[in-house]
C-alpha cells in the first residue's frame, strides 16, 4: 500500500491519468490526497471532478480556493466569475448537485494520523499550531453545510481582516480562517497577511516572508503538503529543511503535476499536456 498526495489538479485530467499510470496507482490498496484546486482554468474541471469523486473511500482532498469559487458561483456569486474560468461545464451537468454537494462536504485541512503528515491548500499563519488549524478549519467546514451556506459565500470575499486574533467573530473570523488555509502565501513578522505577492521568494517586498520560513511558526515541527503556489517550482531550496512539502508544480500553465509518496517522501511527476492550449490563446 502507498498513500500519494497530489497537487494542485485544476481541470488537467489527462495528466492526471498520466501520472496514476506512473507510480502504478491500485485502487484495491493506494491512497490518494489532493491538496485542492481540482477544478478551474484547466480543460477538464467536469471530468476531473467527477473522477475524484468517484474515487470514494481511495481518495480524500482539502478544499482550495479555486474549489469554494465554484461552491459560490454555484451559491448564487455569478458577480465574482472570472473571464478565464472554466466551471460552466460542472455548472450545467445533470450531476451538478452530487458532486457539488460531495464537494462541499470536503475539509480545509487533513491530518494523516499514521503517516505524520497534514494537508493543506495554501498553509498556516505563525501563531496557529496544526491542532488549532484542524479546529479553525472545522468552523468553516460547519458554515459549509449549514443550511444558510449560502451567507457564508456572500461574505467568503475579501482580504479582511489580515491578522489573527481569538477574538475575531463573525463572518470576518471565517473569512480570515478561509484566506489562510487557502489564499496564503506571505505574511509579515507579525502574521499579517498579504496577497499582492505571488511571485517565488526572493522577489517580494521588504518585510513579507514566506509562510513557512518564519521561524516563531508554532506549526514549524509539523510535516506539512501544501499546494497553491505555483511558482515556488522557480525556488530552488531544500523544503524540508522547514518540514514544509509544496507540491503545486503548475501544471495548468504548462509546467508539471507531481505526487509525494508519503511513505518514503519521494516525488513522482508527469509533463503537462497545456502548452499547446495555451500557445493557442496566447
Amino acid at each position: 500500500m502507498a498513500t500519494y498526495a497530489i497537487g494542485d489538479l485544476q481541470g488537467c485530467y489527462e495528466e492526471l491519468i498520466d501520472l496514476l499510470d506512473k507510480i502504478n496507482f491500485d485502487a484495491a490498496k493506494d491512497q490518494l490526497c489532493f491538496v485542492g484546486d481540482l477544478v478551474n482554468r484547466g480543460p477538464h474541471s467536469l471530468k476531473t471532478l467527477r473522477f475524484v469523486h468517484a474515487l470514494g473511500a481511495n481518495a480524500v482532498t482539502v478544499l482550495g480556493n479555486h474549489d469554494l469559487h465554484l461552491l459560490a458561483i454555484a451559491a448564487g456569486q455569478e458577480k465574482y466569475m472570472h473571464t478565464g474560468d472554466t466551471l460552466a461545464e460542472i455548472l450545467d451537468a445533470p450531476d451538478k448537485d452530487a458532486l457539488l454537494s460531495w464537494l462541499g462536504r470536503q475539509a480545509l485541512v487533513y491530518q494523516h494520523e499514521e503517516l505524520k503528515f497534514t494537508l493543506v491548500h495554501a498553509g498556516l499563519p505563525p501563531q496557529w499550531e496544526v491542532g488549532q488549524a484542524r479546529e479553525y478549519a472545522r468552523e468553516v467546514e460547519m458554515a459549509l453545510t449549514a443550511d444558510n451556506h449560502k451567507e457564508y459565500f456572500a461574505h467568503m470575499y475579501g482580504r479582511q481582516p489580515a491578522q489573527w486574533s481569538e477574538r475575531l467573530d463573525g463572518w470576518g473570523r471565517l473569512r480570515f480562517i478561509t484566506n489562510c488555509l487557502t489564499r496564503l502565501r506571505y505574511c509579515d513578522a507579525t502574521g499579517r497577511l498579504d496577497f499582492k505577492e505571488k511571485l517565488a521568494p526572493g522577489r517580494q517586498a521588504a518585510g513579507l516572508f514566506p509562510w513557512f520560513e518564519l521561524e516563531q511558526r508554532a506549526s514549524r515541527h509539523d510535516k506539512i503538503i501544501f499546494g497553491h503556489w505555483a511558482s515556488l517550482r522557480e525556488y530552488k531550496f531544500d523544503y524540508k529543511a522547514f518540514n514544509v512539502y509544496p507540491t503545486d508544480r503548475g501544471c495548468v500553465w504548462g509546467g508539471s503535476l507531481a505526487a509525494l509518496r508519503l511513505e518514503d517522501e519521494r516525488f513522482f511527476s508527469v509533463a503537462s499536456r497545456q502548452g499547446i492550449r495555451l500557445a493557442a490563446h496566447s
